[in-house]
């Protein structure tokens, strides 16, 4: 078996020795992300009873936990990622890129089929790439994946909806706050506290969304 490195280690102990790792387990929750929606809800209130929510780059699914918990059970919720999602109770869990046409059309007969327009209240995403430790590239990538999921909910959000998705500290950043204040009424920039200090993560929280033909 091979040893592990120091920095693995370090890793390891900082993981378990987190207090949102720790409260993540004890409530019940499948990562410690589900304390940054946790917050951003908590802030803001966009999950409402009775909503369509779909989660972009879903797994393990805690959000869709955290999601459930405020918008109850005559609510929908799809999560879409790449990975497999073990079933949650009362989310829709589709395995696929969410860019893809076939995807899409996924997405649209689950509404369908539950009597609903096709239109979305939120869509949520935390999604990341996989850091390659060079900070162009993965500043690079990492807009790729917002301006994907700003696409995705240009598209399909109703009139009033919200995005909320997760972004980096990069020199892209401004711009697309600009651009996002085009789409929303209400555009906030935060760091939970349950993101890492080290961590250049923060979230956009984009609120009221103006609608397709805003310019």
């Amino acid at each position: 078996m091979a040893k592990q490195s120091k920095s693995s280690n370090r890793w390891l102990k900082e993981h378990f020795d987190d207090p949102y790792v720790k409260k993540a387990w004890q409530e019940g929750y499948r990562a410690r992300a589900a304390y940054k929606l946790t917050e951003l809800q908590e802030k803001y209130h966009f999950l409402k009873p009775h909503q369509v929510v779909v989660d972009l780059g879903a797994a393990p699914g805690s959000w869709c936990q955290v999601a459930h918990k405020f918008i109850g059970k005559k609510s929908i919720i799809i999560a879409l990622d790449l990975l497999a999602i073990d079933p949650i109770e009362n989310v829709i869990t589709l395995q696929g890129d969410f860019t893809s046409e076939a995807i899409l059309e996924l997405l649209q007969a689950e509404l369908k089929a539950r009597h609903q327009t096709k239109k979305i209240d939120v869509v949520l995403s935390d999604m990341a790439p996989n850091m390659s430790g060079s900070k162009t590239a993965d500043q690079a990538q990492s807009m790729y994946l917002v301006e994907l999921a700003f696409d995705f909910a240009k598209t399909h959000l109703k009139k009033g909806g919200a995005l909320i998705t997760k972004v980096f500290q990069g020199r892209d950043l401004d711009t697309l706050i600009v651009e996002a204040k085009k789409q929303f009424t209400k555009v906030h920039l935060c760091k939970p506290d349950a993101s890492r200090d080290r961590s250049a993560e923060h979230f956009l929280v984009c609120l009221s969304y103006r609608g397709l033909k805003a310019e």
